[in-house]
């Protein structure tokens, strides 16, 4: 039995879930999310709780299915109602980042200046060295947010570049440092 899969999910006042077959439907305050769940698992909505379970016997797949499912329906549900969001920290002497229109403009020591284009449900906010993405889909703002990151990642020497906020940069001793133990 998947332990993930067997936990209920509550559902607050202000979210309404629609099940239409094998598509479900969850709207809130701050929008509207709809998903297509494998033929092998289905949900129920019973007083206020959402149920999923699987629909035959339990395979080693379908309890795998079961618990992604019940993950991804509970991260619709929090989205609508809370959202979600990830901060990245910008670390580095001239590095910097703004947003102009629907685009995220960085300044990393680059030629030209990295403009990341908005997706559709995402918000960007700088405020100093910190960048918030949020959004209602947590896939999306993890999506984004990794793709920032990537532009220019921390390096273990002088830990300039983007890291996520609380992130541990592993650090290298260099040249001098190694040479003076010998």
């Amino acid at each position: 039995m998947s332990r993930i899969g067997k936990k209920l999910i509550e559902i607050p006042p202000v979210v309404k879930v629609e099940i239409d077959g094998q598509n479900i439907k969850v709207s809130g305050p701050k929008g509207q999310l709809s998903a297509a769940i494998h033929q092998a698992i289905k949900a129920e909505v019973k007083d206020g709780k959402l149920f999923v379970m699987p629909k035959r016997e339990l395979s080693t797949k379908d309890r795998g299915l079961w618990g992604l499912y019940r993950a991804l329906i509970f991260n619709m549900v929090h989205g609508v109602e809370k959202g979600f969001e990830k901060k990245l920290e910008i670390e580095g002497v001239g590095f910097k980042a703004a947003v102009q229109g629907d685009e995220l403009v960085m300044n990393l020591g680059f030629v030209n200046p990295v403009k990341i284009k908005k997706p559709q449900g995402i918000e960007f906010a700088v405020e100093k060295n910190v960048i918030t993405v949020s959004g209602i889909d947590n896939q999306a703002v993890g999506q984004i947010s990794a793709e920032i990151r990537q532009t220019k990642k921390a390096e273990p020497y002088k830990g300039k570049g983007i890291k996520y906020q609380g992130e541990k940069v592993r650090r290298k001793e260099g040249k001098k440092v190694v040479a003076a133990k010998k």
